[in-house]
């Protein structure tokens, strides 16, 4: 049965790996980086799962639910983390809200450490214009750091393709800032292969992307993408940022 559970701001609790333990986790993830590189997307699911069982989740922009289509037909129950930055479009939530009523799913619900009125009062309206950098670390960078503690790793959507700083992805990395492993089962895949997956598979989709927006983040920061123009030039338009802090 699907659930949802919520974590909200508080101090972070992060994990605490011995040395010993690092380096173990770290040959572990160099072995299957070889070893799964071109394995199918199930593939490297079946070993992420089998490998850290319940001490590992999904997380998802709520762009579309192809990941977690995927981790949940292998490991149903699966919790998914999303976060929710108090900026996000009405689409967004609905298409959350959705997942947990379709998907065979946990969905852990992350809310940052102040509300968006909090923050206004302490630190002064539309940060997110002023200082983005720091906006996305309050609202989306520290509050993962504090809800992943719980795990030993996590799954991503993250594509190579998507921006220069995803390039060298793989699709098991070992994640040295949170000391966990970072699986990416569809770090090869091009956009095409992502579309065709849905249309096959009846994938739910934001639907955002089929109004221009092809990547998703807070309403604040996101404009419609042109035909022609990079996916990821809605993201923080004009700004020349292009990640929130999640994935460097």
């Amino acid at each position: 049965m699907t659930s949802m559970a919520t974590i909200t701001g508080g101090p972070t609790t992060g994990q605490t790996v011995d040395q010993e333990e690092t380096h173990h986790m770290e040959q572990l993830v160099a072995r299957a980086a070889e070893e799964l590189n071109d394995a199918s997307a199930d593939d490297i699911l079946r070993w992420a799962t089998r490998t850290f069982g319940r001490r590992i989740c999904v997380t998802s922009s709520m762009t579309d639910a192809v990941i977690i289509h995927m981790a949940s037909a292998i490991a149903p129950g699966i919790d998914v983390v999303f976060l929710d930055t108090g900026y996000h479009f009405a689409e967004t939530i609905g298409t959350r809200d959705a997942v947990a009523a379709v998907y065979p799913v946990t969905l852990v619900n992350v809310t940052p450490s102040r509300t968006v009125a909090e923050q206004d009062a302490e630190l002064g309206p539309r940060l997110y214009g002023r200082n983005p950098d720091l906006c996305c670390y309050l609202r989306k960078v520290e509050p993962l750091e504090r809800a992943l503690g719980r795990y030993d790793a996590w799954i991503t959507g993250l594509r190579r393709d998507e921006t220069v700083e995803r390039r060298e992805a793989r699709v098991v990395e070992w994640d040295g800032r949170r000391e966990m492993v970072k699986v990416n089962p569809i770090a090869g895949w091009g956009q095409k292969q992502l579309d065709d997956y849905i249309a096959d598979n009846g994938i739910l989709v934001n639907p955002l992307v089929y109004d221009g927006y092809p990547s998703i983040g807070c309403a604040t920061c996101t404009r419609p993408v042109a035909p022609g123009e990079n996916p990821r030039s809605g993201r923080w338009a004009g700004t020349g940022k292009t990640e929130c802090g999640i994935h460097l």
